[in-house]
């Protein structure tokens, strides 16, 4: 694995597109391939884990998704792309547009839809990751070279420092995937890997490390999970704050 040196206070973890239509066995698309390779790379483990470790640290985690809405096609038909999505997969409030089981969104994590490739296309991801002082940003999510390859260049345009985690992600297959993570993008991004499931995503997380005395996920002038608690804990930088710690 690169050697990677984080803030926790200062990176988020971007969920991509981890729904049912998109991997699922029995979602919209996975007569392309989608199914299968998500399985051979056993994404929605390596998500989970990459998901609970950052969870541990207390770093930023935002969840995006690419739907469809009702009525009038949305997402338009200037590419080819925009036409695979609608007029049913990807609905917006169906089960092929909900997340999968095993990596939903936890407690008040940001959900943020779209529908364009690029989760900074057309949502406030940026705002929000400039109000949190978030500098460096790690990707995870379906499929590599599409959605997920879009959101990491659009990553680094707007000035955030970029990792993609290799077994975190899929797309249609291995061809695919190795065209995506190992030709340009890898001047645009660093790529890592969980390295073996669980331990693997806590040793990439781990890497983080928290600034001098602000406690890991402590984000801008708001509060990060753990600091939403009541009591706060001990080592919670809200305690700290009020003089209590």
């Amino acid at each position: 694995m690169p050697d990677l040196s984080f803030s926790a206070a200062t990176t988020a973890v971007l969920v991509i597109d981890m729904q049912n239509d998109n991997l699922h066995p029995d979602g919209a698309f996975a007569s392309s391939g989608a199914a299968v390779h998500a399985a051979e790379q056993d994404v929605v483990a390596n998500v989970a884990a990459v998901l609970a470790a950052a969870r541990a640290a207390g770093v930023a985690v935002v969840h995006n998704r690419i739907v469809a809405y009702p009525g009038r096609p949305s997402g338009g038909a200037n590419a080819p792309i925009f036409t695979m999505i609608g007029p049913e997969s990807l609905l917006d409030g169906t089960w092929g547009a909900a997340p999968v089981d095993g990596v939903e969104p936890v407690g008040d994590e940001l959900v943020l839809d779209r529908i364009r490739m690029s989760a900074f296309n057309g949502t406030a991801l940026d705002t929000v990751l400039r109000n949190w002082g978030i500098t460096d940003v790690v990707v995870v999510g379906v499929w590599t070279n599409m959605a997920v390859e879009h959101t990491v260049r659009d990553a680094a345009d707007h000035g955030y420092r970029a990792t993609i985690v290799s077994d975190a992600t899929s797309t249609i297959s291995a061809d695919w995937q190795h065209a995506a993570l190992n030709y340009a993008l890898t001047n645009i991004a660093t790529v890592a890997t969980t390295a073996g499931g669980h331990a693997g995503a806590q040793r990439l997380i781990g890497s983080l490390r928290s600034r001098p005395g602000r406690v890991a996920g402590c984000v801008g002038t708001g509060w990060c999970a753990r600091c939403r608690a009541d009591p706060p804990p001990p080592t919670c930088c809200r305690r700290r704050r009020r003089g209590h710690g």
